[in-house]
């Protein structure tokens, strides 16, 4: 089988480089295409040597469409609106679009879902392996503690650029737990505390978001017992794990039918 070719959507930033760099350092697959903004500077420059690698032969472009014209499948972590955007394109194309963004709200991942109708779509709030078997153990944790005897806590912490909040990683795992207590996250989920809050709500699950510095991603899920404390943790160190993870989920979602996978399934971590 032909490498398969993929596209960087945002490839000038600090991902998008990441991403490239994988790419160019793992067997099967090649940079197609680096796609970056209308009216960038950076249009036109070749996006080998952005990345650090030297000359690649793929220049930075805005043309969307012609990228997708020579490309097998789309790595995005961008924003919101540009990932609804990219993937109408990728269903409209049939390509593997494999989705890091994170800050999704609900109006977002349901226009997700409807374009998984006819594309291939990966998302993730995470893309590394580390972060997605320590979401199948909170699950497994949250389903074996009483949650009236088990509080549960998801403590994290990102560089001071980050700009949602909670992180997509201590969603997800947020997520995991809910599912562990056969709950509903939003629900459930206590994400602000200022002034009298009074005693905490009996199974709920807390969020503490904490910025600063160049703090790759640090998440900590704390179960907290009468007289015991259990913690889970993941400390990345490099955000090479999560391009290298996109990459991995490229290529295991080509030649899948279409809808709509998580990392869970491309490690086969699912229970399903």
């Amino acid at each position: 089988m032909s490498d398969m070719r993929l596209a960087v959507a945002g490839a000038a930033g600090r991902m998008g480089q990441a991403l490239i760099r994988a790419i160019a350092s793992m067997d099967g697959v090649v940079v197609s295409a680096a796609i970056e903004r209308s009216g960038s500077d950076i249009l036109g420059r070749d996006a080998g040597v952005q990345a650090q690698l030297g000359e690649i032969g793929v220049a930075f472009t805005d043309d969307f469409e012609a990228a997708m014209a020579v490309s097998d499948g789309l790595v995005d972590f961008t924003a919101p609106d540009v990932s609804v955007a990219n993937a109408g394109l990728a269903a409209q194309y049939g390509l593997v679009h494999i989705i890091g963004t994170t800050g999704c709200d609900a109006a977002h991942e349901e226009k997700i879902r409807k374009a998984a109708e006819k594309a291939i779509i990966v998302k993730s709030g995470n893309m590394s392996l580390g972060v997605n078997l320590l979401s199948v153990l909170v699950r497994q944790a949250a389903k074996a503690l009483d949650p009236q005897d088990w509080d549960i806590e998801i403590v994290e912490m990102h560089h001071r650029h980050k700009v949602d909040a909670p992180s997509g990683t201590a969603l997800l795992l947020g997520q995991a737990a809910a599912e562990g207590r056969d709950i509903d996250l939003d629900a459930a989920s206590i994400r602000v505390r200022d002034g009298h809050t009074g005693p905490r709500p009996a199974g709920s699950i807390g969020f503490a978001t904490l910025r600063g510095g160049s703090v790759v991603g640090e998440h900590t899920v704390m179960l907290a017992g009468e007289g015991e404390l259990v913690e889970l943790s993941h400390k990345a160190t490099d955000r090479s794990i999560f391009a290298r993870g996109a990459v991995k989920a490229a290529l295991w979602a080509r030649n899948r039918e279409p809808g709509l996978y998580s990392m869970i399934d491309v490690l086969g971590l699912s229970e399903n």
